[in-house]
């Protein structure tokens, strides 16, 4: 019977043990999301727009990862695609996406809050933002990579717009693929597949960062009588 208990209370022990560890694993996976202060600290440092075009700069991604250059410096010295874009504000967020695809996994959904967040901070919401998607060098082309990470861009927004009612005037996204690596000389790290918020431009004077009530409909004049 000793033995019995004393087996008992070994695995009494182990099952609390692991409890333990798995409790302070949860709340240690907790830790890593972002708090919106955080974020807020990144981006509220603008100080001069960036003179990019986007419809042009997604098109020259699209057309860059398409090329076939003979003499292509790889990787490691490919020239940033758009230089400017690293001037601006910005924070770099860890979304973790299903493979090869734009689904968002639950696990990140509260870094996509926190973020949204942020964004009707007091001090952002004058301004408008990139949602920049990167992807790491891997074994599929880097036309591939470019679609897949304009498509990512893409699902933050649209939750952004959608499930946190952030101005789609205020949004702005674009897909880098491998054309700017955000740790060049590792290419292949997965820093490299971190999606950015960058603090874009200023909103116009006249128009509001935050959705308005819609005017009260004009009362009826009533006929007059004949």
């Amino acid at each position: 019977m000793r033995a019995t208990r004393h087996s008992a209370a070994g695995i009494g022990i182990a099952l609390g043990s692991a409890l333990g560890l798995a409790l302070l694993a949860g709340t240690a996976g907790a830790q890593t999301a972002p708090t919106r202060d955080d974020i807020v600290g990144k981006l509220n440092h603008f100080e001069e727009a960036a003179e990019v075009d986007l419809p042009a700069l997604k098109q020259q991604v699209m057309e860059r990862a398409k090329a076939r250059i003979k003499n292509d410096p790889g990787p490691v010295n490919r020239p940033l695609i758009a230089p400017d874009l690293a001037k601006l504000p910005a924070f770099n967020a860890q979304i973790q996406f299903d493979a090869d695809t734009p689904i968002i996994q639950p696990d990140s959904y509260q870094t996509v809050g926190r973020i949204a967040d942020a964004l009707v901070h007091a001090s952002l919401l004058p301004y408008t933002f990139l949602i920049v998607g990167h992807v790491e060098s891997n074994q599929k082309t880097r036309e591939a990579n470019a679609i897949l990470s304009q498509r990512r861009a893409d699902a933050i927004r649209d939750v952004l717009v959608n499930t946190f009612k952030i101005s789609t005037k205020r949004l702005q996204p674009i897909g880098l693929g491998e054309e700017q690596f955000l740790d060049r000389a590792r290419p292949t790290s997965a820093v490299n597949g971190q999606l950015q918020i960058l603090t874009f431009a200023k909103l116009p004077e006249d128009e509001p960062a935050r959705p308005t009530a819609a005017p009260a409909p004009a009362t009826k004049k009533p006929a007059r009588k004949h």
